[in-house]
This record gives structure tokens, C-alpha cells and sequence, in this order.
């Protein structure tokens, strides 16, 4: 299994220090994570778009350039792009550049978005929220298939044969579909045989598995190779030398920022017990020491039918740095061998 870390590079507000301070400050901070992440033998370093105030990471590719030329071995991917506010030439023109620098790094995963900044931002109309996403996916895929491309849509003007450069390292490049709780989704990318990343950010993970079901049995039915229909995890972790530690280092940082999510879409505000019961055994949360991390990514594997790659959602920014960078050192080197063992 591949282990890694996803960030939206999340950074402090309302500090009185200068926006330019702060954001210079961060972007190093995140450079020097996924340094680490490669130096310790870590798989993956997502980068997550959006479009707040509270993070840093609206153009996911060119923080990823940037990391590509620091690192060596470990993979770049964004976490996700929200395609269907974006262009997908020049998402792929991003990205085949990612892989250029990284000679053959590059990953993306994309996604309609849990956040909704970006619709209004670039112009489109969230009456056409799938219908966007569905389209521009269309696009993107015929994009990695040819290097002139033929193609019609409604949200974007047709292709007529134009040459879209450079291509990337890879033969093909990595993507991803990621995909929250609906069904359609999972069907959706069975039907397309695209490898699958599922965000389980709350309840109990076993709880996927009826929609993980549907995703290999649509892939199944449409005439994909069993072993092409690949399922990856995001969800949110953080390690320390203790359970106990782990989870009050990320508690404060973890409840200010739900209960400021939570107060845009009328949910209660997050408590201590909740956020505990989800470090459970069958909770979503990977929290705790070494062998607690790895025990729940074991479980989460034999649940779910086989995972390829667990990725952790780690709240850099508000998070001391010192702190981040103990937690990338010890799910490189100690939860990593302890589940692949």
C-alpha cells in the first residue's frame, strides 16, 4: 500500500501580520514538508485546490512544479482539481508539465469540488454542476488519448484538430476520479475505468463499501481489467509518539477549522466527543501513534476489499511547523514499514 499526505496549505489568518508575510512564510513551510516526505520514503504529496481565504492552494500545479524540482522519488498529484470550474487543456498542459520537471511524477486527481468558490469565481452556473464536470472529464481524457483532438461540448468551445503541447513524460498520465458519498460517482468511474480515490472524512469507513462494490461491478461490466479498477483513501491523520499526544497536538487546529466550515453550512459546531469517537477503531480519523495509524490502515484496507494508497489530510499552517514535519517523519519512517510489513 502507498502511503502519503494530502495539503490545501492551509495557512493562519487574522494574525495582523502582512497576507504576502504569511503566504511566503507557508509555501516555504510546505516545500520543506514534501522535501521530508521524499527524504523519509513517503509515496505521494497531494495538493488540494481552492479558492479562500484560509488557503494558499488555488493553482495546485505550480505549487507542485515547485516541489517537483526539490524532490526525487515521490509522486506530485493534485487533491483535487475541481474540473468543472477549470479548463481542461490547460489543466493538462499543467500537469504534462509537473511530469516534464519531475521526469515522470505526475498525478491528478480530479473532482467537482466540495467547495463552491470557484463556480462564481470563473463564471459558471451551479445549476450545471455535473453536467460541467461530465463534460469537461470527456475532454480531459480524449486529451491524454491524442495530441489533436476532435471534440464538441456546450460549456466550452469545440476542438478542431488543434495540437495541445507539451506532452507529458508518462505514456499515459495518471488520473483520478475523487468522489465524496454519491453512488453516480463510483458508477461513474467504474463505467470509465478510472482508478478511484475516495475522501472518508467522517462516520465510519466500513460504510463505503456497498459504493466501492459498485464502482469494481460497473468497471466489471464495461469490460475493465479488475486489476485497473484501483481504490485510494484521503481522510484526515495525524501521528505522534502517543495516541494521546496526537490527538490533543490536532484538536484545537482540527475543531476551528470544522466549526468554521460547519457555521457556512449550518452544521453544529464540532465537540471533543465527537472528533474522539471518530479516532475509534471504526472511525474515519487516522490519529494516534505509529502502530495505532497503521492499525487503522489495516483495517480500512481489509473493509473496504483492497486499497492501493492511503493519503492523509494534514493541517499545516495553523499546525506548528515543528510538528508537521515530526508527523511526515514518522509516517515515513515507522507507520509506512508497519503496514507494508
Amino acid at each position: 500500500m502507498q502511503i502519503g499526505i494530502d495539503s490545501f496549505v492551509e495557512t493562519v489568518t487574522g494574525t495582523g501580520r502582512p497576507e504576502s508575510e504569511l503566504g511566503v512564510q507557508r509555501v516555504r513551510e510546505l516545500l520543506e514538508e514534501v522535501e521530508l516526505a521524499d527524504r523519509v520514503g513517503l509515496d505521494v504529496y497531494g495538493v488540494g485546490e481552492h479558492h479562500r481565504e484560509e488557503y494558499i492552494a488555488s493553482s495546485p500545479a505550480i505549487l507542485l512544479a515547485a516541489a517537483a524540482a526539490r524532490t526525487k522519488n515521490i509522486r506530485l498529484t493534485s487533491a483535487v482539481t475541481v474540473l468543472s470550474s477549470d479548463d481542461p487543456v490547460r489543466v493538462f498542459q499543467d500537469f504534462a508539465t509537473v511530469d516534464l520537471i519531475s521526469a515522470g511524477r505526475a498525478e491528478i486527481v480530479v473532482g467537482r469540488g466540495s467547495f463552491i468558490e470557484s463556480y462564481p469565481l470563473f463564471g459558471y452556473d451551479l445549476q450545471h454542476y455535473d453536467e460541467l464536470f461530465a463534460e469537461k472529464l470527456d475532454l480531459l481524457l480524449k486529451l491524454r488519448e491524442e495530441t489533436r483532438v476532435q471534440w464538441e461540448g456546450k460549456h466550452r468551445p469545440s476542438l478542431t484538430g488543434q495540437g495541445v503541447w507539451p506532452r507529458p513524460a508518462q505514456d499515459v498520465l495518471p488520473i483520478r476520479l475523487g468522489v465524496g458519498g454519491t453512488p453516480a460517482s463510483f458508477a461513474r468511474a467504474g463505467m470509465l475505468g478510472l482508478p478511484l480515490t475516495v475522501a472518508i472524512i467522517g462516520g465510519e469507513p466500513h460504510r463505503f463499501r456497498p459504493m466501492i462494490d459498485l464502482y469494481r461491478q460497473a468497471g466489471l461490466r464495461a469490460g475493465h481489467a479488475p486489476e485497473t479498477l484501483d481504490v485510494a483513501i484521503h481522510g484526515i491523520g495525524f501521528v505522534a509518539d502517543s495516541t494521546e499526544q496526537a490527538a490533543d497536538d490536532l484538536w484545537p487546529y482540527l475543531s476551528m477549522a470544522f466549526t468554521r466550515i460547519g457555521r457556512e453550512r449550518g452544521w453544529p459546531p464540532t465537540t471533543r466527543a465527537a472528533y474522539d469517537a471518530q479516532r475509534s477503531e471504526q472511525g474515519a480519523y487516522f490519529i494516534g501513534d505509529p502502530e495505532t495509524v497503521a492499525k487503522k490502515m489495516r483495517y480500512v484496507d481489509e473493509v473496504l476489499g483492497g486499497v492501493s494508497r492511503i493519503t492523509l489530510m494534514l493541517s499545516g499552517g495553523p499546525l506548528p511547523h515543528a510538528k508537521m514535519l515530526r508527523t511526515i517523519e514518522m509516517l515515513g519512517t515507522q507507520v509506512r514499514p508497519l503496514v507494508n510489513r
